[in-house]
C-alpha cells in the first residue's frame, strides 16, 4: 500500500513537470481557449505550466485597450481576405498573427511582477536572434522588440491570480503586406521587420521554437519538458486535438 502511495505521489510529481507543444499552425480562437483551460488546471493543482509554441491563420487581435479605429480595412475587406477578428483579454492594442510568425504562449506562474515576466521574455528571444545574427533591443515605452526602429516581435500578457496567459509574436519569414490592414500595436508611421528580412533566411518555425524553449525557460525559471504531438503535423488533425483538448 506504502509503495503504491509513493508510485502515486512520483506519477503524480512527473505529471506536474512544466511541459512545451509544439502545435503547428494551430486555429487561433481553439488556441486563447486551451490557455485559459491550462491556467485552470495550473491554479487547481491538476496541470503543468506549460509553454505553447505555434503559428496562426491571418487573425488580427485586439487588446483590452485597443482602438478599434486601428483595423484600417472594413469588415467586408477582411472578410474577403478571410482574415478574422478577435477581442482578447491580453493589454496592448491591435496586433495581426500571420503564418510565418512563431507566437508563444508561456502559460505560466509569475515568479517575480508583471513588467519583470516581460522583461524575462523579451530577453529569451533578445538571446535566439542575437543567435541568428540579429541584433534587437527592448523598448518598454512600445511593448516589443526593435532592430534599428522597426518592431520584430510584439508582446501582451493577461495575469490571473498570478497565472500568465498570452505571450509574444516574433516575425521569422512573414508576408508584411497584411499589416497595412491594421496600425501595428497603435504606432502610427511603425515599420515591421522580420529575420528573412534581416537576415536573408530564416530557420523553420519549428527549430527556432527549439531554441526560444531553452531561452525562455533560463529567463522564466522554468524547465520545460518536451511534449510535441505528431497531430501538430496534420492541420486538421491539429484542430480537432486542440478541440478535443478544451472541450468544445
Amino acid at each position: 500500500m506504502r509503495t503504491s502511495s509513493r508510485r502515486s505521489q512520483k506519477d503524480r510529481g512527473r505529471a506536474l513537470e512544466a511541459v512545451w507543444r509544439w502545435l503547428g499552425r494551430a486555429p487561433y480562437a481553439a488556441t486563447v481557449a486551451y490557455q485559459e483551460r491550462l491556467r485552470a488546471a495550473i491554479l487547481s493543482g491538476e496541470g503543468p505550466e506549460t509553454l505553447l509554441l505555434c503559428e496562426h491563420d491571418p487573425v488580427i487581435t485586439l487588446g483590452r485597450s485597443a482602438n478599434a479605429s486601428n483595423v484600417l480595412a472594413s469588415p467586408a475587406e477582411l472578410a474577403r481576405r478571410g482574415i478574422a477578428v478577435e477581442r482578447i483579454s491580453r493589454g496592448g492594442d491591435v496586433t495581426i498573427h500571420l503564418p510565418g510568425q512563431l507566437v508563444g504562449y508561456p502559460v505560466v506562474r509569475l515568479r517575480r511582477g508583471v513588467v519583470d515576466h516581460m522583461t524575462a521574455m523579451s530577453r529569451a528571444l533578445i538571446a535566439v536572434l542575437a543567435e541568428l545574427g540579429v541584433e534587437a533591443s527592448w523598448r518598454r515605452d512600445a511593448p516589443g522588440l526593435w532592430v534599428a526602429g522597426a518592431k520584430i516581435c510584439a508582446f501582451g500578457v493577461n495575469v490571473h491570480r498570478r497565472v500568465a496567459i498570452h505571450g509574444f509574436a516574433l516575425n521569422v519569414a512573414i508576408d508584411p503586406g497584411p499589416f497595412a490592414l491594421i496600425v501595428p500595436c497603435g504606432l502610427t508611421g511603425a515599420r515591421l521587420t522580420s529575420i528573412a528580412e534581416i537576415a536573408g533566411a530564416a530557420p523553420t518555425l519549428p527549430t527556432i521554437a527549439a531554441r526560444a524553449v531553452i531561452a525562455l525557460g533560463s529567463e522564466l525559471g522554468v524547465t520545460f519538458h518536451s511534449k510535441i504531438d505528431r497531430s501538430a503535423r496534420d492541420p486538421i488533425a491539429m484542430r480537432d486535438w486542440i478541440t478535443k483538448m478544451i472541450g468544445a
